[in-house]
């Protein structure tokens, strides 16, 4: 069946807009809500479906390349739809393989080795998610012609509305679902949602305007002299914009894990009914306060913001991508107070993560949504969606570099088993620092007897307190202690409900695989009728302790490890991010100084 190829003449809006909305919608409910649960996943769920429950650190790497794969892929998926396929042919085909995706996470689990089904689950979700990404949006414009082309705008902000719209929805939702029904139907639910996206925008196939490829003309236009200097100029703007980005979606997993050790009542105050001081989120659950002050902050900067700085000064582009960039640094800053804060064994309210996701949500629209309009009237014509691609590269660049960061600070874990005896730093067989596993998590070492010694002292203190001691008390507790090797054992507040015992061990150097320890942690105890799906998953597996709880309902568990700590940890994580924002900052100014736009508009 042919299909129309040029809008028709109406002036009112094209009958294909509906579908292409309402697919936006499920769409963008389906990839947020995905990727609301996999941190958490990764960190505490992983290990109950068969798998290992990764670090902090590791689940940040892993979902920062996850994302960073998804915004890799608009490049091809722009390549494909402009010079071979077009751009309905390359969504449809792609959709199937994103629900495919969803379907495989869905299963994960169930059989086989639970790391593979992740892995092409993921991959499958980033090809078909980042493939669709610069296809729809310009399918949007491709409907519209010389008779109704001043409902672009309008259109535009409904689009832009129904990207919000289904992520707040998926953020307040999927965590909620992954805590009381577990992962198979986390990831099940975005699945149904992004089929039933597929289905609607198959649905309205004769409603839309296909446009062609553009095949040959489009890489004569690349590669001119025209096309390679647009290009150039932009590519140094997108490099700053990727440090942006490097901050700003770890929304997806650090600041879930700060969130996880901060007071999550939203209305913690005592003047406040008692129905809303009870009132509390989960900590992925913020993420929905982005999406939602998106859709609060755009209409009071386009309204009142823009129209006061003009008075006193001209709005230029690069100014408010500038203005952006400050205001991302001090986001950070105020995310590494309060991590300072948790480092203290303080609880500091939510309310201080949402004061920084209303300064970085902000910083998003001055430089996200004006560098995206900015690099479009950069663009020469025939490139335009090329270069909306090698926009997302941006972000691609900085959850790689995210990424790659969070990598490096792992250190190495010692592999241990419960089988085989592992033969030490001096890696001779049946001497004194050999290592063993042991069936109740304990690791048989030469440090063993100190370790439990110390984790002895620090319980005693946990007993009369009711709570952990600070990083100073804590080490000044067990200083009478030291390992075998002649050094002081090491003490971490690492936050009000965890703390670390470590020694150096034979290496005797701090962080690295031959650290040995025990992470303190406190648990709430409670019945499986009362517990979430990893808690009943978990008692049924035979993984949860079932000390009985003290007075206060609470227990004290201790984990033993070798190695895999982070060389960075805590405030210093923060700050780190927070300075390399600042100097990108300063070094944007003369970047704007001396760039020289040249604009194109289509004739």
């Amino acid at each position: 069946m042919s299909y129309s190829s040029q809008p028709s003449d109406t002036s009112g809006m094209p009958g294909g807009i509906p579908y292409i909305i309402s697919n936006e919608a499920a769409e963008r409910f389906s990839f947020y809500g995905m990727k609301a649960a996999l941190a958490v996943f990764l960190a505490n769920y992983l290990g109950v479906l068969g798998g290992e429950s990764m670090s902090e650190a590791k689940a940040t790497a892993y979902v920062s390349f996850f994302n960073s794969a998804v915004y890799l892929t608009p490049l091809f998926g722009a390549l494909v739809a402009d010079i071979f396929f077009g751009k309905y042919r390359t969504i449809i085909t792609l959709s199937i393989v994103y629900c495919l995706g969803h379907l495989v996470l869905a299963l994960m689990g169930m059989a086989g080795i639970v790391q593979l089904w992740l892995l092409a689950g993921l991959g499958l979700i980033a090809i078909g998610a980042g493939g669709i990404k610069p296809c729809v949006s310009a399918h949007v414009g491709d409907q519209f012609g010389k008779n109704n082309q001043h409902l672009i705008p309008k259109i535009f902000n409904i689009f832009y509305l129904s990207i919000n719209f289904g992520a707040v929805i998926s953020n307040l939702a999927i965590p909620f679902i992954l805590k009381w029904y577990g992962p198979h139907w986390a990831f099940g639910t975005p699945g149904i949602l992004m089929a039933i996206a597929t289905l609607t925008f198959w649905m309205g196939r004769r409603k839309f305007v296909h446009i062609p490829p553009h095949g040959e003309a489009f890489g004569k236009e690349l590669f001119s002299k025209e096309g390679l200097v647009a290009i150039g100029k932009l590519a140094p703007l997108f490099l700053f914009v990727a440090v942006f980005w490097c901050l700003f979606d770890q929304t997806a997993n650090t600041l879930v894990f700060q969130a996880q050790k901060m007071n999550l009542q939203l209305f913690d105050f005592g003047f406040m009914p008692a129905a809303l001081r009870e009132l509390e989120v989960l900590p992925s659950q913020i993420q929905a306060a982005n999406p939602f002050l998106i859709l609060v902050l755009i209409p009071i900067f386009s309204w009142w913001i823009y129209p006061s700085v003009e008075k006193v000064i001209p709005l230029t582009p690069l100014r408010k991508i500038g203005t952006g960039l400050f205001l991302m640094v001090l986001s950070f800053a105020v995310i590494s107070l309060a991590q300072q804060a948790i480092d203290l064994g303080h609880t500091p309210s939510v309310w201080w993560q949402l004061l920084a996701y209303l300064i970085f949500t902000a910083a998003e629209i001055l430089i996200s949504i004006v560098c995206l309009e900015f690099a479009y009237t950069q663009a020469p014509r025939k490139m335009k969606s090329f270069v909306m691609s090698l926009f997302l590269l941006s972000v691609f660049a900085g959850n790689a570099l995210t990424g790659i960061i969070n990598t490096y600070i792992q250190i190495p874990e010692l592999s241990l088993t419960t089988d085989k005896t592992h033969p030490g730093y001096d890696a001779t067989a049946d001497s004194h620092d050999d290592l063993t596993l042991m069936t109740n998590g304990e690791i048989l070492s030469p440090a063993l007897d100190q370790l439990k010694q110390s984790a002895a002292a620090i319980q005693y203190i946990y007993g009369i307190k009711k709570s952990l001691p600070t990083t100073a008390s804590g080490a000044k507790a067990l200083a009478s202690i030291n390992d075998p090797w002649g050094r002081p054992l090491r003490y971490t507040l690492i936050s009000s409900s965890s703390a670390r015992i470590s020694s150096d061990g034979p290496d005797q150097i701090h962080k690295t695989a031959w650290d040995l320890g025990i992470i303190l942690t406190v648990r709430q105890s409670i019945t499986e009728e009362q517990g979430t799906w990893l808690q009943r998953e978990k008692k049924r597996l035979g993984m949860l302790d079932q000390a009985p709880a003290n007075g206060r309902g609470m227990l004290l568990q201790n984990a033993y490890y070798a190695g895999g700590q982070t060389k960075l940890e805590g405030a210093a994580y923060f700050w780190f991010f927070t300075k390399l924002m600042l100097v990108t900052a300063i070094v944007f100014i003369p970047f704007s100084l001396c760039y020289k736009p040249k604009t194109y508009l289509q004739q």
